[in-house]
């Protein structure tokens, strides 16, 4: 019997509960709205306890004290899972943290380390128009993800020259590949040999300066 062409149709309900800090700014947002931070961690804070979001990256530094001028969203990816499986969630959870909070809709940055670095150049090739700009730190496989919408936007990146646990040469292909995409990435490369290098990033003022100011095209 020859092969006949057919067409399924069903809708699908997905349940997805992520927990997540928040970090709301004193005082009255700017015109416009606040900027807005997404920030995806690694995978050692996989979970479903989104205190242990503390521990590393952006959500340390805030926690140390430092005055941050804007809407900073961390969610917590599931024990087991990558963050591109959640990718659906997180965008409307990053609509309804706006809405709720009043965030500028051109002034959204993306950011991650390791597994989140990975999964922030995923999440803005895949979404650019939510993202004006995203800083990925030492994440794995980012040259696979990068497209031309990764080089039409700022893009700074970090990695340690010496990280046994990512090799360097994943973020310099990711540098490479966006500049052949036409883009002009910032790279940061750190002589050290430990694979944390968002404890030196995050606490670079010229890096979370950078984070509030670019703005979507």
């Amino acid at each position: 019997m020859p092969q006949a062409a057919h067409r399924h149709t069903v809708s699908l309900t997905l349940d997805v509960d992520l927990p997540y800090l928040l970090h709301v700014p004193d005082g009255t947002a700017p015109t416009g709205g606040w900027p807005l931070v997404l920030f995806l961690h690694g995978s050692g804070e996989r979970g479903d306890d989104a205190e242990q979001l503390r521990r590393q990256g952006l959500p340390k530094r805030l926690d140390e004290g430092h005055a941050f001028p804007a809407i900073v969203l961390s969610p917590q990816c599931p024990v087991g899972d990558v963050w591109p499986q959640h990718f659906p969630a997180l965008l409307h959870l990053l609509d309804a943290v706006a809405a709720r909070h009043g965030a500028d809709p051109d002034r959204v940055v993306a950011t991650g380390l390791s597994l989140g670095g990975a999964g922030t150049v995923h999440l803005v090739a895949a979404h650019p128009e939510r993202f004006a700009a995203l800083a990925p730190i030492c994440g794995p496989w980012t040259a696979y993800y990068a497209n031309a919408a990764i080089a039409e936007r700022p893009v700074w990146i970090f990695h340690n020259d010496g990280d046994p646990v990512v090799p360097v040469a994943d973020s310099r292909r990711l540098v490479a590949r966006v500049r052949e995409l036409g883009g002009a990435p910032r790279y940061t490369e750190y002589a050290s040999e430990s694979h944390d290098a968002w404890t030196r990033a995050y606490a670079d003022p010229e890096l979370l300066d950078w984070l509030l100011d670019p703005r979507r095209a």
